[in-house]
């Protein structure tokens, strides 16, 4: 019996040695970051986020960092490729909305919770509810309206199934009780193209794409999906204005970093990150894109994240949307 605890004494002792020595070695391994050149790994669309935010990264920290895009997979080869790197602080991912909308579709390669450490939210833009100039609605409510004296005849598009404009449209179809089908693109651009050019009737646009759409006259933006007003098109009233309480579909993006990077090193990267989005020419940079500064804890951008997974099932579960296998 003695020997059986003494036995099980030096198993919990060397544990406990080896926990310590493992945090010892992250301590150093932040005291001596960075190094070397960190890798900023991003997905498919506009790298412009990641080089702003990555030139200040590298001013601030004395090494390069160089923006990697991988596209292609709803950003789920650039995640791949961050779930798979060391846990160093030298891989950084700049995530977007789709990240926590794949697995709800998709048998991923990693688990976005599992796998990743959260360092900060970035930024953001809203969605823009546009309609072609020639449909006859100059508001919310008279879309919805216009589409019950119509069901089945008005179409939204969207850059692919599973797509945030999908979903988006999904629950806007939801909560207005209207009856709009969806039809899916290549590419967001490419729907936007056709609600410009009357071949769809509407779609929510990203920001980058709507609001030049929108100043243009080319498109008529109805709403915003943020909970304030869009600086850019501050005429437009939200969706929540709008008489939809609840909906907010932010086009987001965030940093992560593999699982099991030092907090130190994490805390590192936050706070650079959150002094470049105080920058004038940073502000100014993300404004002209139609991009807003947010800055986040890791804490507060885990609890978002885990928010939009519940909220995006939700919707995928009442909408029946799904994808092509």
């Amino acid at each position: 019996m003695e020997r059986g605890r003494q036995g099980r004494w030096h198993k919990v002792r060397w544990l406990a040695v080896g926990i310590a020595a493992l945090g010892l070695a992250g301590a150093c391994a932040a005291q001596t970051y960075p190094s070397k050149p960190i890798r900023f790994i991003t997905g498919p669309g506009p790298d412009t986020l990641a080089r702003v935010i990555g030139q200040k990264l590298g001013e601030a920290l004395g090494q390069p960092v160089v923006v990697d895009q991988r596209g292609g997979g709803g950003g789920s080869i650039s995640g791949e490729a961050v779930a798979k790197s060391a846990p160093d602080g030298y891989t950084l991912l700049l995530a977007t909305g789709t990240h926590t909308i794949n697995p709800i579709f998709y048998k991923l390669s990693y688990d976005v919770e599992k796998d990743f450490a959260p360092v900060s939210l970035v930024a953001g833009m809203p969605f823009v509810l546009t309609v072609n100039p020639g449909l006859p609605v100059k508001s919310v409510a008279e879309l919805v309206e216009y589409a019950k004296a119509r069901p089945g005849q008005l179409n939204f598009g969207s850059g692919g199934n599973a797509s945030p404009p999908q979903l988006a449209g999904e629950l806007f179809k939801s909560m207005a009780g209207i009856d709009i089908v969806h039809v899916p693109y290549k590419t967001t651009a490419a729907a936007v193209t056709d609600v410009v050019g009357g071949q769809l009737q509407m779609m929510f646009a990203i920001g980058a794409l709507g609001i030049p759409q929108v100043k243009a006259g080319r498109l008529r933006g109805l709403a915003v999906t943020t909970v304030r007003r869009a600086p850019a098109l501050p005429e437009l009233p939200t969706m929540i204005e709008s008489g939809f309480a609840g909906f907010e579909v932010l086009g987001w993006n965030g940093v992560l970093v593999p699982a099991r990077t030092p907090p130190a090193i994490i805390e590192r990267l936050r706070g650079e990150i959150v002094r470049a989005l105080q920058l004038p020419d940073v502000r100014e940079t993300l404004a002209a894109s139609g991009l807003e500064p947010i800055g986040s804890t890791p804490e507060e951008f885990a609890a978002f994240m885990k928010a939009e997974t519940t909220r995006w099932t939700k919707v995928a579960r009442d909408s029946g949307a799904k994808v092509d296998k």
